[in-house]
């Protein structure tokens, strides 16, 4: 069981290791979004749009791959991206100068307009050799703070992280 200082310990190292997540390349917004997928519904009156079949979206550096991707909007902005798979992946490079950042779950919930990720079912997130795991876990994009749970049960998935040893630079 951990202490409240172990856990503190344990936020700050997790916050620090995916905080790059919050720095998409620059240009990205910028970019138009392309989806490919086997069929598309366009439902104009609730602003929903659903993707199915091997979809892929890309918009600059960000990529998504599920079996199925909603697109919400409101003002014809997009506000939020669902993608459900076996699993679904988010990529993402957050900078030019960082290694590109997988997200994999049986779902992907990204909330535009709050800058949250949230991944669950089989969640695991990995950059550059580190992953990342739980039944579920939430990335605050703009405030750099990430929650992760386990599984309910004794039979649930645990959190788990592994971390690569660095080189000296």
């Amino acid at each position: 069981m951990l202490n409240n200082r172990s856990l503190i310990q344990l936020t700050i190292v997790i916050s620090a290791w995916l905080s790059p997540l919050c720095f998409a390349l620059p240009t990205d917004r910028q970019q138009p979004i392309h989806i490919s997928a086997d069929s598309a519904q366009i439902d104009d009156n609730t602003g929903t749009t659903t993707y199915k079949g091997n979809v892929l979206m890309t918009q600059g550096s960000l990529e998504i791959r599920a079996a199925n991707v909603s697109l919400y909007r409101i003002n014809d902005e997009v506000s939020q991206i669902i993608a459900t798979g076996s699993p679904a992946n988010f990529r993402q490079q957050p900078s030019s100068d960082q290694p590109i950042t997988d997200a994999f779950g049986e779902k992907l919930d990204y909330q535009i307009t709050d800058q949250t990720v949230t991944i669950s079912g089989k969640a695991r997130v990995e950059q550059a050799g580190d992953t990342f795991s739980g039944e579920r876990i939430v990335y605050q994009m703009d405030k750099a703070i990430v929650n992760a749970y386990s599984g309910k049960g004794s039979s649930g998935q645990r959190v788990q992280m592994v971390i690569q040893p660095k080189g000296k630079q």
